[in-house]
């Protein structure tokens, strides 16, 4: 079940999609209910690429989605920004049925709210990266030279100053990505659908972006849907991950709970492999106060256990205060949990 959101932080809603691939797959609509299984659309000649998926995306929020090839995590991004009509269920962006609007409509909320970042950076070859930035303001119909303007902007905020004149084949493959991106910023969407822009990256360049998108997102407010398969890049790019298998999500939730609460065994699979104490904030470790005596310095209570690992095995008090970047105190960390978490329970 999505969780409850207040109406006026909800920009994205998602209700029992489906997303069905075959002749007349429109033809299912009415018959297509939570139990529906694979195995019965498969016997029609249909693949369900999104089954029955419900859920709620928060104003300023990173949802990442994850999942193996085949999952469905492309189609349902797809299906949120109606690059696809949906076979079944409501997709509704700032309370409207984009399923309703008209083709006209559609294009003025894109134009307008979205911006959209794929594999494939889709540069225009024969125009340079001040140009391929500008082009979907020229687009929007403005004026030259605001749109050179804020294109300038865009390319200094992702890094690329000095290289405006550049045609696509003479940047690297990071810098044709940072091209994609501050394209797709200069539109100044509020909503902002990334499908795997890394993944064609190799690993130091990969870590850069990363690093730039992190930047990125703590100066612009965005509600950003993220697609990646990689898991220690939605660790730490997420506020929320979902989990998507044949389809349907196993589990929506912060990255803590997602490691240290898996929903479905398909899950604690999928996060077997990942190091918790790089996951899991002190915070999440916390006890109430209650009779304990609050005495020493309190350790930040949104850092890792990993980040705090020296401090908490030097310190020898059994319950040790958390407190936020202000210094208030929210609660004592368990020491013996954070260490047992850190190296295993003691035999």
């Amino acid at each position: 079940m999505p969780e409850t959101v207040r109406e006026t932080d909800l920009v994205i809603s998602c209700r029992n999609v489906w997303k069905v691939f075959g002749e007349h797959s429109e033809r299912l609509a009415a018959r297509l209910t939570p139990q529906t299984t694979v195995e019965e659309l498969r016997a029609s000649n249909h693949i369900a690429a999104v089954r029955d998926v419900s859920l709620d995306i928060r104003k300023g929020e990173m949802l990442v989605v994850m999942g193996l090839s085949g999952s469905g995590k492309s189609t349902l991004v797809r299906c949120l920004a109606r690059l696809l009509d949906v076979t079944a269920g409501k997709v509704s962006v700032e309370g409207r049925d984009i399923g309703a609007l008209t083709e006209t409509e559609l294009i003025a909320l894109r134009r307008r709210k979205m911006g959209m970042v794929f594999q494939s950076f889709g540069l225009l070859p024969h125009r340079t990266a001040l140009e391929n930035v500008a082009f979907p303001l020229e687009m929007r119909g403005q004026d030259r030279a605001s749109r050179i303007a804020r294109a300038r902007e865009m390319l200094a905020l992702v890094g690329l100053a000095g290289r405006e004149g550049y045609f696509p084949r003479e940047l690297s493959g990071g810098q044709q990505q940072r091209v994609g991106i501050a394209r797709s910023l200069a539109v100044e969407p509020d909503i902002w659908f990334l499908d795997e822009p890394f993944s064609a990256l190799d690993p130091l360049i990969r870590r850069e972006m990363q690093d730039e998108f992190l930047r990125l997102k703590g100066m612009l407010a965005k509600t950003i849907v993220f697609i990646t398969h990689d898991f220690d890049e939605a660790l730490r790019l997420a506020d929320r991950i979902a989990i998507m298998k044949d389809g349907a999500i196993e589990q929506i939730d912060t990255p803590e709970r997602i490691v240290m609460a898996p929903a479905t065994d398909y899950v604690a699979k999928f996060t077997s492999a990942v190091d918790r104490t790089r996951v899991v904030h002190a915070g999440a470790l916390s006890v109430p106060v209650g009779d304990h005596a609050v005495e020493g310095a309190p350790l930040p209570a949104g850092e890792t256990l990993h980040a705090l690992a020296r401090r908490i095995v030097s310190d020898s008090r059994a319950f040790i205060p958390l407190a936020t970047a202000d210094g208030r105190i929210t609660g004592l960390l368990d020491r013996a949990a954070a260490v047992d978490l850190l190296f295993g329970p003691a035999a």
